[in-house]
């Protein structure tokens, strides 16, 4: 399955300087028990906001428009099209996980089955939003499980997942 994955603020913001504006290590741990296994796929800009790191236990894919982009990791595949994407994705096992940014969320949107979303209850300061454009009645929610801050945690949030309305 192709499945879009994301956490967003009560405003839709879903980034900061190419990272993300809030740190919830239970969120995190959701999003890696998730995505274990599987493979990811990001934008160049959200894979250069991670320092280029590589998660591990999943296959890393980035997207991007730079014919000459290169990443040192040999772990990482670097791709060009949306079609290279789904022509690799049809080749192989693995579910696929949109994470992001947003123009890859939105590029994605008519290929998402599933989608989790995340919805930190707070507003924060940022320069990349969800895409406006997104439309969720083509997805019914079928689950909602809300986490209370805590000490390590210092945010409220709430993880939904929606599946496609065939």
């Amino acid at each position: 399955m192709i499945i879009g994955i994301w956490a967003e603020d009560e405003q839709g913001l879903i980034g900061q300087n190419e990272k993300m504006p809030w740190h919830l290590p239970a969120e995190q741990q959701h999003f890696k028990k998730t995505t274990m296994g599987q493979a990811i796929l990001m934008g160049r800009k959200t894979f250069d906001g991670m320092q280029k790191r590589v998660l591990p236990g999943r296959i890393s894919i980035v997207l991007t428009r730079d014919q000459n982009y290169r990443s040192t990791d040999e772990h990482v595949l670097i791709m060009h099209s949306l079609e290279d994407v789904l022509k690799w994705y049809r080749n192989q096992e693995k579910d696929l996980f949109i994470t992001g940014g947003a123009e890859i969320l939105a590029l994605f949107e008519k290929e998402l089955e599933i989608l989790y979303r995340t919805v930190v209850h707070g507003k924060f300061s940022g320069d990349a939003y969800f895409p406006a454009s997104f439309d969720f009645k083509n997805f019914e929610e079928v689950s909602e499980n809300f986490h209370r801050k805590d000490e390590k945690n210092p945010y409220d949030f709430t993880i939904k997942k929606y599946k496609k309305v065939k």
